[in-house]
């Protein structure tokens, strides 16, 4: 609650304030706020709705061979547009507000997560993303 007002008066940041659930796979916001056990229930949320929903396209596209040679015809596309919903793209999740970097991916991890989660933290390190929340934070309080 305390966050909210800090955000909504930052003119660096376009605040949207809150956001319905549903909303979030779309891109309607980049940042969301919340608790860490919210947070944590929506991610692994998405990412079950997110995995079932790939197995599912998969095990449908088999189920004859009409679908089997759909399959084939529209699997590069397929392939790419899968590709978002794939954890192991995306690395972990920073944790902000913090005096250190720190990007919290998942115990289950896979070589290709761990190693997107060691490139995210070289980006976040050269882009020096928490020197850049700093000096906003501090232009607020000045």
């Amino acid at each position: 609650k305390a966050t909210f007002p800090l955000l909504k008066n930052c003119p660096e940041i376009n605040f949207i304030g809150s956001v319905e659930a549903r909303d979030i796979p779309s891109g309607y916001c980049d940042v969301i706020v919340c608790d860490a056990f919210a947070g944590n229930v929506i991610l692994k949320t998405y990412e079950g709705v997110g995995a079932t929903l790939i197995k599912k396209v998969k095990e449908g596209m088999m189920t004859s061979l009409r679908s089997k040679i759909g399959a084939l015809l529209v699997k590069p596309a397929l392939k790419e547009t899968l590709k978002s919903f794939d954890v192991s793209e995306y690395g972990g999740a920073p944790l902000l507000g913090l005096n250190g970097l720190v990007v919290k991916t998942h115990g289950s991890s896979n070589a290709k997560e761990v190693k997107n989660t060691l490139l995210q933290c070289i980006t976040f390190k050269e882009q020096d993303i928490n020197g850049k929340i700093k000096q906003v934070i501090s232009n607020e309080e000045n």
